[in-house]
């Protein structure tokens, strides 16, 4: 089995470079002008062009203003403090301060699309600091 991550964006060449800056990530392959495969983490990424107000699930549509899902991608990083200048240089938007736990450090962005994301460092054995049998 494997994971993909599809990111629902309005303007696929502002969500490149967004991605790019904030994360490192590059493109490694295109479909036309509504996809790009992104490399650079564990899990491919693809930045799927899907128009604002366009048909989504559940007779919905798209909006990207920011918006709250019960699903999230955490990106794991080695300095937290950089990883969020560099994630708001890029266009990202803090949300709430950078909060201390046992297994590391944790602060909420929201990228320019209304997805949110967190960044984490973790410390020790990460979440093996607070693992149950």
């Amino acid at each position: 089995m494997q994971l993909l991550v599809n990111i629902d964006v309005a303007d696929l060449a502002d969500a490149v470079r967004f991605y790019g800056a904030a994360f490192g990530l590059a493109p490694v392959r295109r479909f036309g002008d509504d996809g790009v495969e992104l490399g650079g983490m564990q899990t491919p990424v693809f930045l799927l062009r899907k128009p604002q107000g366009s048909a989504a699930a559940a007779d919905s549509e798209r909006d990207y203003a920011r918006h709250w899902t019960p699903i999230h991608c955490d990106v794991v990083v080695d300095d937290l403090d950089a990883a969020l200048v560099r994630a708001i240089a890029a266009g990202a938007v803090q949300e709430g301060v950078t909060r201390e736990a046992a297994w590391g450090r944790i602060v909420q962005v929201a990228d320019p699309f209304g997805h949110g994301w967190c960044l984490l460092q973790f410390h020790g054995r990460g979440y093996d600091e607070i693992a149950t049998a």
